[in-house]
Formats: structure tokens, C-alpha cells, sequence
């Protein structure tokens, strides 16, 4: 029901409560509470009296000034408080001027809008990879891809003596980068000199970021991709493969004569050994031969026709002996001689060159030579 519509209970009040008969005293005053306000907080923290030409002074709220300037002064002190962690230092500008130290670990506190602070983490590994074609020494061109990983060791350096550290370490390597490949051949730097060239280029780029006063280090750069251009790759490749088939052939040559040199030492061992054996074999035949000529030397003086007698048929027994023919003494002696036909007929069938060269034995045939067998005698072939 609205507070002027007709009675409710037979009773007439506006919003504020006021009922017929009573003073109406209207809605309240929000300035004039606010007065009472600042007045007693000015009786508490003694504020004075304003003047003004109503005559009627109001108490000037200098406690309330008091309190808000406390507590800008406190959120004032406390923005100025940071922490810098184990991992991390700080640099701090003060009105645009770098201090020399810089804040190490632990709880600062720094005036704001005076200081300002910087964190800059010292212990992470960064990294940055880069790709770029390069020229080789012998005229050839590459594409190179490599990868950096560096950490701040010096943060005053690092904010302050160079403008832009990222750009700087880019433009440092990729110039240590060409230097060096710039100095090497094509095969080294796709095949067989790619550590070699990472090496190389880390130390070339540390210099560089050493003069520059980046207060970076490198830690370690690693060549990840080398390769000739794509428009070149497949006629590098055959000559890659046609490398690869001479390195093959030249292992397995040295395999051969690794098994072949030794073998051919052996045989040569082996024919020193023969050779020696047969000069040990000669020099004691010939010993021994001219020992048992000077022993027949004196049995000669002795007995000279007996001995030369003896010699003669000794010499004519070692003769026919290798003889396939028979000599037989007709005239005197008895005529019924045994002949060894099956044995020679034996070496009439034998097929010549049997065996590949081998050398049969030797067969002794049944007769004996007698001192009658310098009579003229005939021959018979087999």
C-alpha cells in the first residue's frame, strides 16, 4: 500500500513513519552526517576551526589527512619490498642510473618510483637454433643448422652493456658460422669434420660475446643438420654413395692382404727352413763323402787293382740298376740265365707320367754283375 493512499487501520504515516499530529520531519541530512563525522574525528586528533564569513567555523579534518597520508606512506613502503630468488639476481636503476652490485638472493626492499628493479635469471640453460646457407672454401654451398645453449653469467652486462643480448648472440654466430665454414671444405663440414667445426665456432662465438660484454657463455653448440641444397642433394648423394663403395673396396682389400701377407710370410719361413735343411743335407753328404774317399784312399794304396776292381763294378751295380736293359755274357759261364720279363713287361705297361709326376719306386732287377761282363755282350731291348 502506498503511504498515501487511504488508512490503514484507520491510520494515515508517511515512508519515514510519522504519523498525523506529529512534526513531519523529512528524509535525514547526509551531508550534515557527514559533518558530525569529521567532527568528532577532529575532536579526537585535535583539528582546528575553519573560518568563514556565515561566522559558523567547521573543525578542519587534519586527522583524516593524517590517516590517509599513514597509510599511502604504508603501501608506499610496502611496494617497495621484493624477494630474488636462489636462481636469479637483480640490477637495480636508481633514477636512471645503474648501481655497480647487484641484489643477490634473499628479501629486499627498494623505494619504488625511485629504484627500479630488475630480475634476471642466471641459472637456466637457454637455447637458440639458427638456419642459414653458407659458402664453403672450395665453392660450394651448404645449408647449416645449429643450435646454441648459453646461460647469463653476468647480469649487470647483460642489461646494461648491450641494447638487444638476443639479436647480439644471432649476428655473433652466425658470423663465427661463416668464418669457419668459410675455412673448411664441403666434405668436412657435411661427413667427417662436423665436431671439429662445432668446436671451432664455439670458441670463435665466445670471443665475440666476451668483446661485445654480453655476459653470456656458451655452453655447448652442436652442428644439427648439414646438407648441400636440395636443387644439388641427389647428385651429392651418388658421390656420397660412390665414396662410401671406395672406402668398402679398400676395407675389404686390406682384409685380403691382412690373410695374404701372413700366408706368404709362412711360405717364405717355410722355404728358408727347406733351403737351410737341404744346405745342413749337402754339407754333411759332402763330409761324408770325402771321409769315405780318404778311408778308400788308403784301402787304394794297399790294394790298387782290387780296389779299382771294386769301384768299377760298384759303379756299373748303381748304373744298371736304373736300367731298364739287361746285358748278358754268352760265351762263357752258364747259358741258363734268369731273366725278370714279368717285371719288365710290368714297366712296359705302366702309363708315363702316372700319378701327376710322381716318382715310382725303383725296382732292382734279379742279376748280378760278375767280373765276366767285360766280354763284348749283346743287347737286348725289351
Amino acid at each position: 500500500m502506498a503511504w498515501n493512499e487511504p488508512d490503514n487501520n484507520d491510520r494515515k504515516q508517511d515512508p519515514w513513519g510519522t504519523r498525523p499530529g506529529k512534526k513531519d520531519q523529512g528524509p535525514p541530512d547526509l551531508d550534515k552526517m557527514a559533518d558530525d563525522m569529521l567532527k568528532k574525528l577532529g575532536g579526537i586528533f585535535g583539528g582546528g576551526k575553519r573560518g568563514g564569513s556565515s561566522g559558523g567555523g567547521d573543525l578542519v579534518p587534519g586527522g583524516l589527512v593524517a590517516i590517509v597520508l599513514a597509510i599511502a606512506l604504508g603501501l608506499y613502503a610496502l611496494s617497495g619490498v621484493y624477494t630474488v630468488n636462489e636462481q636469479e639476481r637483480g640490477v637495480v636503476l636508481r633514477l636512471g642510473r645503474a648501481l655497480d652490485n647487484v641484489v643477490l638472493p634473499g628479501l629486499h626492499w627498494n623505494p619504488p618510483l625511485i629504484d627500479s628493479v630488475n630480475i634476471i635469471n642466471v641459472t637456466r640453460v637457454y637455447d637458440q637454433r639458427f638456419n642459414n646457407t653458407m659458402l664453403t672454401e672450395d665453392d660450394n654451398i651448404v645449408d647449416i643448422s645449429m643450435t646454441v645453449q648459453y646461460v647469463i653469467t653476468d647480469a649487470h652486462k647483460y642489461f646494461l652493456e648491450v641494447e638487444d643480448p638476443e639479436i647480439s648472440l644471432q649476428q655473433a654466430a652466425e658470423s663465427a658460422l661463416r668464418h669457419v665454414v668459410g675455412g673448411s671444405k664441403m666434405d668436412d663440414v657435411i661427413n667427417t669434420g662436423r665436431e671439429v667445426l662445432a668446436v671451432e665456432t664455439r670458441d670463435r662465438l665466445q670471443g665475440y660475446l666476451d668483446a661485445y660484454g654480453t655476459g653470456i657463455t656458451v655452453n655447448q653448440l652442436n652442428i644439427a643438420q648439414s646438407q648441400p641444397p636440395p636443387q644439388v642433394r641427389a647428385a651429392f648423394d651418388d658421390v656420397i654413395k660412390a665414396s662410401e663403395d671406395n672406402q668398402s673396396t679398400q676395407n675389404e682389400a686390406r682384409r685380403y692382404a691382412s690373410q695374404v701377407v701372413p700366408e706368404a710370410r709362412g711360405a717364405a719361413r717355410r722355404q728358408m727352413e727347406e733351403a737351410s735343411a737341404y744346405k745342413e743335407q749337402v754339407i754333411a753328404r759332402a763330409q761324408g763323402e770325402a771321409e769315405r774317399f780318404e778311408r778308400l784312399l788308403v784301402e787304394y794304396k794297399k790294394a790298387p787293382e782290387v780296389t779299382r776292381q771294386r769301384l768299377y763294378l760298384d759303379a756299373m751295380q748303381d748304373v744298371m740298376s736304373n736300367s731298364s736293359k739287361v746285358m748278358i755274357d754268352v760265351e762263357g759261364g752258364n747259358n741258363m740265365m734268369y731273366l725278370p720279363l714279368d717285371q719288365l713287361l710290368q714297366r712296359a705297361r705302366r702309363p708315363e707320367g702316372s700319378a701327376q709326376g710322381a716318382v715310382a719306386p725303383q725296382e732292382t732287377p734279379s742279376f748280378t754283375v760278375t767280373p765276366q761282363l767285360r766280354t763284348p755282350a749283346r743287347e737286348v731291348n725289351r
